[in-house]
């Protein structure tokens, strides 16, 4: 956030909380610049009969979206060795729907972090958006390696996990206030956005997984029972995201989490991980837009 001194104002943060407030009762939450080719795959989607062709014809309709999957399908995380991969509907073929989301989000996110109304936090959309894929991509290497989750859908969830964040910055960036103020404008954070993102994601008519996921992912010590899930994927991505550029803390923070406990993942095996799936994560980051 930007530094410069600006009249900081409890009632104007009190303010900004009631329309969040607001906002999420209605039910209507939404990112503003949303594409509407990004809702037309969303919603062709939601049919449990889509079929490939479908899809392609709406992706087709979008040559940057269209080229964004194909980039996708032939990266060396989903195609190391084989054929290029030239048409749509054979990229949606490899790839899966699940993925298809992801590329759409992501093309989607581009589009939002160029919208000319909010260039004032370009920067801040930027940062937001590298940690989204950075997760989404260890979320992907994590469960494929470490558990039964499906990995596409972690990394869906991944891409997904920062959305109430955005909202919350798209609406601050309206109120400079704000800004002035750090530690209350990081407070409003981190009280909303799991709520945030909830609506946004339930309006979105996304996967009930997923949307715990990104609801309770901060929670590292909550109560479950089984084998790990979607929501302790999102969990250990999020961990190793801040250490992966410091190895050495791993051992002492992790110590006692019960998420990594599930994973039946130590410091020794952390750091086997983050080695062997440091191209897979490169190749995502990349073809994701980071």
């Amino acid at each position: 956030m930007s530094d410069t001194p600006q009249p900081s104002s409890h009632a104007d943060a009190f303010e900004f909380v009631k329309n969040l407030a607001a906002e999420l009762s209605t039910g209507k939450v939404d990112l503003p610049a949303f594409p509407d080719v990004a809702v037309r795959v969303r919603q062709v989607l939601a049919d449990e009969n889509v079929t490939p062709q479908k899809i392609e014809l709406v992706v087709s309709t979008e040559p940057a979206l269209a080229g964004k999957l194909l980039m996708i399908a032939n990266s060396a995380a989903l195609n190391p060795a084989g054929p290029r991969i030239t048409s749509v509907k054979a990229a949606v073929t490899r790839m899966g729907f699940n993925m298809v989301r992801s590329a759409s989000l992501a093309f989607a996110m581009e589009q939002i972090r160029k919208a000319a109304s909010l260039v004032a936090i370009r920067d801040q959309m930027n940062a937001l958006w590298e940690r989204s894929v950075l997760l989404a991509s260890l979320s992907y290497v994590i469960a494929r390696r470490c558990t039964q989750v499906n990995p596409d859908t972690a990394l869906l969830a991944g891409l997904l996990h920062g959305l109430g964040k955005l909202y919350i910055l798209t609406r601050a960036a309206k109120q400079p206030s704000l800004w002035s103020d750090r530690a209350t404008y990081d407070q409003i954070v981190a009280d909303w956005h799991a709520n945030v993102a909830k609506a946004i994601l339930e309006n979105w008519e996304i996967g009930d997984k997923v949307v715990e996921a990104v609801a309770e992912y901060e929670n590292l010590n909550r109560a479950h029972v089984g084998f790990p899930d979607l929501t302790d994927v999102l969990s250990v991505a999020n961990l190793l995201a801040d250490l992966r550029e410091t190895p050495d803390a791993i051992e002492a923070s992790i110590q006692g989490l019960k998420v990594f406990d599930r994973m039946h993942l130590d410091a020794a095996g952390i750091q086997k991980l983050l080695v062997e799936s440091e191209k897979e994560v490169t190749s995502f980051r990349a073809a994701l837009g980071s």
